[in-house]
């Protein structure tokens, strides 16, 4: 470790040392049993592949670590379910913790509440209908041409509660915008994987409005995109949002707060079942664009990731 104007520089022998030592590992297996051990090894390689992660502060690095196998997410990068993400601040590089959208996906698969979850790009020509009442309806067996022109999630319950969230690509890039500096700065996984982040978005707003709150499923909406100081009580700061997060809070957090954007936001649910003369999300194959979707009636409720 060493300093050099004003910045904490850290080495990958700092962070092996680390993460190496037998407090950690048995930290890890107080968590993760006999998968701490594959857990640790898939750690260590994404350091390796990473010189900016290799070089950051490696109690961060731990921190993200220990909130995905809190969560008993992979952070394989390979995968989707979860990331350790290096983000360049003025006192150093810090390490990021970040869900995908599969992450989320998981976790609601675990509560056995979910019969249906699923997340999609809407193409131009997909878009049949806007109500503001019922919100948007979908017909996925068309579409007028490659372009997207959004992006919508859905879920249904097994109690027989759905609901539907929809954001244009400019309702996206506002988003990204008012939250992500490393957005407007050009650079960072918004840049490098655009849809994958306007999926988590919707998916994670949908969520956090709409679903069963379970503790792992706030755990990783708070801990989303956050510097992990403390996974024990789940204390974090937003290194890449100027206004930080101190708790979930739908209104300042996850959308921004402006009125225009709240009364757009109502005209956005929609009940599936009410649905006539199209398509609604989650219910029907998209033979023309890519649809990410898991029938919950089909898995076992208890299914967990093994390393």
């Amino acid at each position: 470790m060493s300093n050099q104007n004003g910045m904490t520089k850290y080495t990958s022998a700092d962070l092996k040392g680390m993460l190496e030592g037998a407090s950690v590992r048995r930290r890890f297996e107080k968590v993760l049993g006999d998968k701490a051990t594959g857990f640790v090894t898939s750690v260590l390689q994404i350091i390796n592949d990473s010189n900016m992660l290799s070089n950051a502060s490696p109690k961060s690095v731990l921190n993200a670590a220990m909130t995905a196998a809190t969560l008993d997410l992979p952070i394989n990068p390979n995968l989707g379910f979860a990331y350790i993400i290096p983000y360049k601040n003025k006192g150093g590089t810090i390490a990021q913790f970040q869900m995908g959208y599969k992450g989320y996906i998981q976790l609601c698969q675990r509560t056995g509440l979910f019969k249906t979850i699923s997340c999609a790009p809407i193409y131009e020509g997909q878009l049949i209908n806007e109500d503001p009442l019922r919100g948007f309806d979908f017909d996925f067996r068309v579409k007028s041409s490659d372009k997207i022109i959004g992006y919508a999630s859905f879920f249904s319950l097994l109690n027989g509660f759905e609901k539907t969230y929809y954001m244009s690509v400019d309702d996206v890039k506002a988003h990204a915008n008012k939250y992500s500096q490393s957005y407007k700065k050009g650079y960072g996984v918004w840049k490098d994987d655009f849809d994958s982040m306007a999926l988590k978005t919707v998916l994670k707003l949908l969520l956090s409005k709409y679903a069963p709150m379970t503790v792992d499923i706030e755990t990783a909406i708070k801990a989303d995109q956050s510097e992990v100081v403390d996974p024990s009580n789940m204390e974090v700061r937003y290194p890449d949002n100027e206004k930080p997060k101190e708790s979930i809070d739908t209104n300042s957090d996850e959308g921004p707060k402006d009125v225009q954007y709240e009364e757009k936001e109502e005209q956005l649910e929609v009940s599936v079942s009410e649905l006539d003369g199209a398509t609604s999300l989650g219910n029907t194959p998209e033979p023309n664009g890519q649809q990410f979707e898991i029938d919950m009636s089909d898995v076992n409720e208890n299914s967990r990731f093994e390393n």
